[in-house]
């Protein structure tokens, strides 16, 4: 958790994306900027990220963290509410990329204008609207990548955002073309799902969902972008065999 109770976003994903769904010199647009590794890690590799928060003091946070690392340009965050991110930002992008609230799963303020704040119902319909909006600004034949994750409610059953962010993504018109799963770092869980497995079978979570859209023609999306190196996973088995270990 940073200072400001934003989960770190993975950079290795996250520069993974940036590879395979972007070319040098595209616009990225987040609607949940929460911390600053996706904008630092766009900007290194020749993007340009705007990111919408409604929290100062995690933007203040993003940008000192963006004065120590950044070599090029800075990304640009913008304070304020992303459900009128219409009004926030100008112009059309080449992808969107963002990692919503997983409901009040990690509560980031007590500001009540904040969704993880939100009754499920209020959260589903902001979150969409959201998502709605921020889609509207993508331009055609581009990809859109959203990870996110179920989580329960406040009496233990399971929540699907998943299924909700889909609905939510193919309704803006951005259709449902890849989605793959994130295995996240187990750390302590093993210990502390034991003991709630045993009094309520409820699973513990080790992994997350990418979920990719595409806005227009995915043939077009992907020749823009142009060629990605691919590695020879013959080489890597060759070097693994003749390791001696």
């Amino acid at each position: 958790m940073s200072d400001t109770g934003t989960s770190i976003f993975d950079p290795v994903l996250c520069e993974t994306l940036y590879l395979w769904f972007t070319a040098p010199g595209d616009s990225i647009i987040d609607p949940f900027a929460g911390g600053s590794v996706r904008g630092i890690v766009a900007v290194e590799r020749g993007r340009h990220y705007t990111g919408v928060d409604l929290r100062q003091e995690q933007i203040d946070a993003n940008i000192i963290n963006a004065d120590e690392c950044c070599t090029r340009e800075k990304p640009r965050w913008i304070c304020g509410d992303s459900k009128n991110i219409d009004q926030l930002v100008i112009g059309e992008y080449d992808f969107l990329f963002t990692c919503p609230p997983y409901g009040n799963l990690e509560i980031y303020s007590d500001d009540p204008e904040d969704i993880s704040n939100y009754a499920d119902a209020d959260f589903d319909e902001a979150y969409k609207n959201i998502l709605n909006k921020a889609t509207a600004m993508l331009k055609e034949d581009r990809f859109a990548c959203v990870v996110v994750g179920n989580y329960r409610d406040k009496r233990g059953y399971l929540r699907d955002l998943v299924g909700l962010t889909v609905q939510a993504m193919e309704e803006a018109g951005a259709r449902y073309y890849n989605d793959f799963v994130f295995v996240t770092p187990v750390g302590s869980l093993p210990i502390r799902a034991g003991k709630s497995f045993q009094a309520s079978r409820k699973m513990g979570r080790t992994h997350q969902y990418v979920l990719c859209f595409v806005k227009g023609d995915p043939k077009k999306a992907a020749s823009r972008i142009g060629e990605i190196e691919i590695p020879n996973m013959t080489d890597y088995v060759e070097d693994e065999n003749n390791s001696g270990d």
